[in-house]
């Protein structure tokens, strides 16, 4: 890519990048819990799935805020490149991170990995890094997953999605057009979550039905599900990032954390009662639709104050997108675990736990410091020849 003018990044919203992080520590949490294999109905932190839907919720506000005023400044090859500095740095890294523990992950639930061929892993992670999604014929771990070395990189796909879908089409729409779009794509989602299921996409055998659990794969119904959890949430973050409709709020930050964490925690509505899992759609919808444009809202209009809440929310915001796309490299540890110990104490089972958790967070911490950050700072000298505001 040939060299280009740089232009400098606005100032952040501090607030939600301290609401991206609490968000991903949460996603780690209820990943730890899923691995005991509770089951959707009973599973603890029950919700904390849809933190992927309140991503791309901050992820279509911060495009709209930082890029809709500066294509006059700035063209389709700066864009991209800068979407890849802020992000593929650590699609590879988690990607190597799983390739150098794939081995270690075998037996359990993930029978493909110990007949995997040496060549063949080399392949898929040679692949990875180009965030080119497999199909479930690739499959090398087992899971039927788009990213076998490193799942949660298949929202991370939408995302990139989006961002061509912005750069090439949206971007050109007028509020207006875009709210129009914004309300059939929130038709897709009641579609989805109350299961009207106007297109059929949905097997009678789905685990899931009445959740937004779903999206990893490209084919059938994760592909369906993949496109409607992107399409609202996107899209309505960035036409509230156009309308400029704010709530503002004192200790806007920590009440914006606690309505994002009492979604994520909430326990399955409804039940265990087949006759009451509509009620879990419906809240789920509900979450998606207004919930978490509701959060950002008010991340956008309040102000944190004070150092310890400031430093709080940066160290949130900083470690959340690390956190997010290494974390379940130990979680295949954590789940290969518990495969081989089915009977550990509940004291043992904590402990293995939550020492999971503090090592997903030193090595978010560590991959940012020591790779991360260096390694955006020598793409933006590479690939940029100077910085403009």
């Amino acid at each position: 890519m040939s060299n280009s003018t740089y232009l400098a990044s606005k100032p952040r919203y501090e607030i939600l990048d301290g609401l991206r992080g609490v968000a991903a520590m949460i996603v780690v949490i209820y990943h730890l819990f899923e691995d005991f294999g509770l089951g959707v109905p009973v599973q603890g932190a029950n919700h904390g799935y849809l933190a992927v839907d309140f991503f791309f919720v901050l992820s279509g506000f911060v495009i709209g805020y930082a890029y809709d005023d500066r294509w006059d400044r700035m063209s389709y090859a700066d864009f991209f490149k800068r979407r890849l500095i802020r992000l593929h740095p650590m699609v590879i890294f988690g990607a190597f991170l799983g390739l150098l523990m794939f081995y270690f992950t075998g037996g359990g639930p993930f029978g493909l990995v110990d007949g995997t061929e040496w060549y063949n892993l080399i392949l898929v992670f040679l692949v990875a890094c180009t965030m080119i999604p497999l199909g479930a014929g690739s499959d090398i771990r087992g899971w039927g997953e788009t990213y076998p070395l490193n799942g949660p990189c298949w929202s991370l796909m939408l995302e990139y999605i989006a961002n061509i879908l912005y750069a090439f089409v949206i971007r050109r729409l007028g509020k207006i057009a875009l709210a129009v779009l914004v309300a059939i794509f929130a038709l897709l989602t009641i579609n989805h979550g109350l299961c009207i299921d106007v297109y059929n996409a949905i097997p009678e055998t789905w685990y899931a039905k009445y959740t937004f659990i779903g999206g990893w794969g490209i084919e059938g119904v994760q592909l369906h599900i993949a496109i409607t959890r992107l399409l609202y949430p996107f899209f309505c973050g960035l036409l509230i990032s156009r309308l400029g409709k704010f709530i503002k709020l004192n200790g806007g930050f920590w009440w914006a954390s606690l309505l994002v964490a009492a979604m994520l925690l909430m326990p399955r509505v409804g039940g265990n009662v087949p006759e009451n899992f509509w009620m879990n759609g419906l809240y789920e919808t509900i979450c998606v639709l207004i919930g978490f444009p509701l959060v950002v809202m008010i991340g956008a209009g309040s102000q944190v104050s004070g150092k310890k809440s400031v430093a709080i929310c940066d160290f949130l915001g900083k470690i959340s997108f690390p956190l997010y796309i290494t974390h379940y490299i130990f979680i295949y540890l954590h789940i290969s675990w518990i495969s081989s110990h089915p009977d550990a104490p509940l004291g043992t089972c904590i402990m293995v736990s939550a020492s999971v958790f503090i090592m997903s967070v030193m090595l978010a911490y560590a991959a940012l410091k020591l790779y991360d950050e260096p390694a955006r700072e020598w793409l933006k000298n590479k690939l940029f020849t100077k910085k403009v505001k």
